[in-house]
């Protein structure tokens, strides 16, 4: 089974440094930006088997489940910067067989904001929320 490329998707994310200060050393969140230049690159990384939803961010950088990561999400055809504060809940390592595509599934939180976010993102998929084409996850 081979993965999708990340074709017509930006991923941007901040080196991950130390922090400074009390707790330095501890990582600081990661900040992603996700550039959706359409619905087929979107339906590639969204996670609808996650509860409140979740999209699939290609990275090269290591990432521990249940890290903070925060989101910065362009739907196609929308200039709006849409903001995720969600958790790391799955990892594509680099070295990962089969040629799938290295990164990690952020998992949306429970607001209001994100609620809105999903409800968005499934009404652009529309029926191929459901299909059976393979995706960047699951």
């Amino acid at each position: 089974m081979s993965a999708l490329p990340p074709a017509n998707t930006r991923a941007h994310g901040d080196p991950h440094d130390a922090a400074v200060g009390p707790g330095a050393g501890a990582p600081r969140p990661s900040v992603m930006q996700l550039v959706f230049r359409d619905k087929a690159a979107l339906y590639a990384a969204y996670m609808p088997a996650l509860t409140y939803g979740g999209l699939f961010v290609p990275t090269q950088r290591e990432h521990r489940l249940g890290e903070d990561a925060y989101l910065l999400v362009a739907l196609p055809d929308d200039p709006t910067r849409h903001p995720v504060a969600g958790k790391v809940a799955w990892i594509t390592p680099a070295q990962v067989s089969g040629g799938r595509t290295p990164g990690v599934g952020v998992a949306f939180p429970d607001d209001e904001k994100t609620r809105a976010l999903r409800q968005r993102i499934e009404s652009l998929l529309g029926t191929a929320v459901a299909s059976a084409r393979l995706t960047q996850t699951l």
